[in-house]
């Protein structure tokens, strides 16, 4: 894991942490429901950047006999984790809370702590938000930042940055809600924004599960990498053409490549040599290409996949 996502990480635990804390101790003084879903919504994201800290340190592992290739999928499994917590912890009970209190409306009682705690909140979250945004600066290039979650190969900074923005989006939510309620002094409206609250965690939890499934079902190398690969292969006088190319993740910053060439007539009596200029020339241009399995293809007539 990047130094960038680890201060990341820690950055929005503490500052979840701080505002969880503050929340409970707002809704134990107004009653509303918004930030009792807001409170909850803090200990999801809390424990959630605890589970991609584990997953970075579980994914540090050196590889073993039952797992040769290493342990890189960790990060995605704990990502994925992340996701159901958010759906389960976050999204099913601000909506369960805001169904109950529309059921039995609960008059709120001092709002101004809830305004004072939601103002420093978002301050905090805007900040976690911004430590986020530029450690991914470098990694994101000149991608958009929907598409750099999309396409981001590291989970971490991508589940930052979702939860950030998503708390943000609350923190809003929560504030109108009860302003409405303070204004027309009906509490139905801070129980609906608990609701709303709640389908926003799910759409985030439900985003967050695609793509970490399809990460850890094994996604191949982006088109940048690939169309370096392939260039690195073929710049050089030892290969003909490329048969076949395969790419797949096995963890962020490890990518196995496996190639079937064409070999060049003249380099048929040194295949070894050959191959291993090839393998130095991927390693150059793509240095996450730690496992790279190379085969000339012995009978050019036969250019079924591998």
């Amino acid at each position: 894991m990047h130094e960038g996502s680890r201060r990341a990480i820690v950055a929005a635990l503490l500052a979840n942490l701080g505002i969880a804390i503050a929340k409970f101790a707002a809704f134990a003084i107004t009653g509303a429901t918004a930030l009792l879903a807001e409170a909850i919504h803090s200990v999801a994201d809390t424990g959630n950047e605890a589970l991609l800290g584990l997953g970075g340190i579980r994914a540090n592992r050196e590889p073993s006999e039952q797992h040769p290739f290493g342990f890189g999928r960790e990060r995605y499994f704990w990502a994925f984790v992340v996701a159901l917590v958010l759906f389960s912890l976050g999204s099913v009970f601000a909506v369960y809370e805001g169904i109950d209190k529309v059921i039995h409306l609960q008059a709120l009682e001092d709002s101004t702590v809830g305004f004072v705690v939601l103002g420093i909140a978002l301050c905090l979250e805007c900040l976690s938000l911004r430590t986020a945004a530029r450690a991914a600066r470098d990694a994101r290039g000149d991608r958009s930042w929907w598409r750099f979650i999309r396409t981001s190969k590291a989970p971490e900074l991508p589940v930052v940055l979702i939860e950030d923005f998503g708390a943000i989006v609350g923190l809003v939510l929560a504030g109108i809600g009860i302003a409405l309620s303070v204004i027309t002094g009906d509490p139905t409206y801070d129980a609906l924004a608990s609701i709303a609250i709640g389908l926003l965690l799910g759409v985030l939890a439900a985003l967050l599960a695609i793509e970490m499934k399809s990460l850890l079902i094994g996604e191949a190398a982006s088109a940048e990498d690939q169309a370096a690969i392939r260039a690195a292969i073929v710049n050089g006088p030892e290969v003909d053409r490329i048969i076949h190319l395969r790419t797949e993740h096995l963890g962020p910053e490890d990518l196995l490549v496996a190639v079937k060439i064409d070999l060049a007539p003249r380099a048929d009596h040194e295949t070894a040599r050959a191959i291993d200029r090839i393998e130095a020339r991927i390693r150059a241009r793509v240095p996450h290409a730690r496992v790279i399995y190379m085969e000339p293809d012995e009978y050019r007539s036969d250019h079924q996949p591998f």
